[in-house]
């Protein structure tokens, strides 16, 4: 048994296919099949059911796969140190960052992560935080930006900032002539939310929980951008992410925005990454650089955000919408 083996059963682990882990693996389709069944052999259990048209793996296959994955990643953590020992800046970081963040946030950071880490190869994940959860306990990810809570002892979690939310209404709705509004005023309205799998639509409906304001259930979008055209086309309203509605997005004739005026809605955002990571000085340093936002960016009442926001070693003092 050898790395390469068990890089192999992973692959078809993750694949369900042999020529598409052989593929995967940069090998043909019978090296990796007659690797597979050596290890068959040498474990002494069949590890996948062969079929026509799929590949499934068996318990002991399942279970084999699992344990394989974890000491693949710890090899490749090793290799990572050593290498980030000579120049801890240099190299590859998987970062996985979920969709209704990720194109809002990304180009405030990825312009200043360049210039602060020249030689850094960044290798950029977009999905829903379930799956993300998943690849950065797999040792798939070096780290995630997610949001607040996380429930895992084994990840060590950075706090980054605290993004408020703001009400957007159509252009001839009853509170497009106000600029903001209370809590309480949320009771009346039915939003509209994304569909389920994505963190966004649970803390919306905390937010209506909360208000007494409800779902409207007829509409589930797929995107944070459906939800926005589907405001402007005077569907409903719904609730958005302030950093959603900052330049570079180009703000809607038909859509208006509301900020909170009493309690203010948000979300908190952190970087996750393993406890036992090797690069976990160095995760701490980009950490930093996405706590580097330009000032008023966070403002849900200023649009044009100039300058760099201070870091903060700590979150600010949160409401009960933390």
């Amino acid at each position: 048994m050898n790395l390469r083996d068990l890089k192999y059963l992973v692959a078809l682990a993750d694949h369900k296919h042999f020529g598409r882990a052989a593929a995967a693996c940069h090998v043909s389709q019978p090296t990796l099949s007659t690797q597979i069944r050596k290890l068959e052999d040498e474990l002494g259990v069949p590890l996948v059911e062969r079929a026509p048209r799929k590949v499934m793996l068996t318990p002991a296959g399942r279970e084999a796969a699992e344990r394989a994955r974890r000491i693949v990643a710890e090899v490749e953590q090793m290799k990572e140190a050593a290498r980030r020992s000579q120049d801890p800046e240099a190299g590859t970081v998987r970062l996985g960052i979920f969709p209704t963040l990720a194109p809002y946030l990304l180009p405030h950071v990825i312009p200043r992560m360049r210039a602060r880490f020249p030689q850094l190869e960044l290798l950029l994940v977009e999905e829903k935080s379930d799956e993300l959860l998943a690849r950065l306990r797999e040792g798939r990810l070096d780290a995630a930006v997610l949001a607040l809570p996380v429930h895992d002892e084994q990840l060590h979690t950075e706090f980054l900032f605290e993004e408020p939310f703001v009400l957007a209404v159509p252009e001839n709705h009853p509170l497009s002539q106000r600029d903001a509004l209370t809590l309480d005023e949320l009771a009346d309205q039915r939003l509209l939310l994304l569909e389920d799998g994505h963190c966004l639509r649970e803390q919306a409906l905390d937010v209506c929980r909360l208000s007494g304001a409800h779902e409207k259930t007829e509409f589930r979008a797929t995107s944070l951008e459906t939800l926005r055209q589907m405001v402007a086309a005077n569907v409903g309203v719904t609730l958005l992410p302030t950093l959603a509605v900052k330049p570079p997005v180009a703000r809607s004739d038909n859509i208006h925005l509301l900020r909170f005026a009493d309690s203010h809605p948000s979300r908190s955002i952190a970087m996750c990454w393993r406890r036992s990571s090797a690069m976990a000085g160095f995760l701490g340093r980009l950490a930093q650089v996405f706590r580097e936002l330009p000032a008023g960016l966070l403002s849900p009442t200023d649009p044009t955000p100039t300058g760099v926001q201070p870091a903060n070693a700590a979150p600010p003092p949160r409401s009960e919408w933390g």
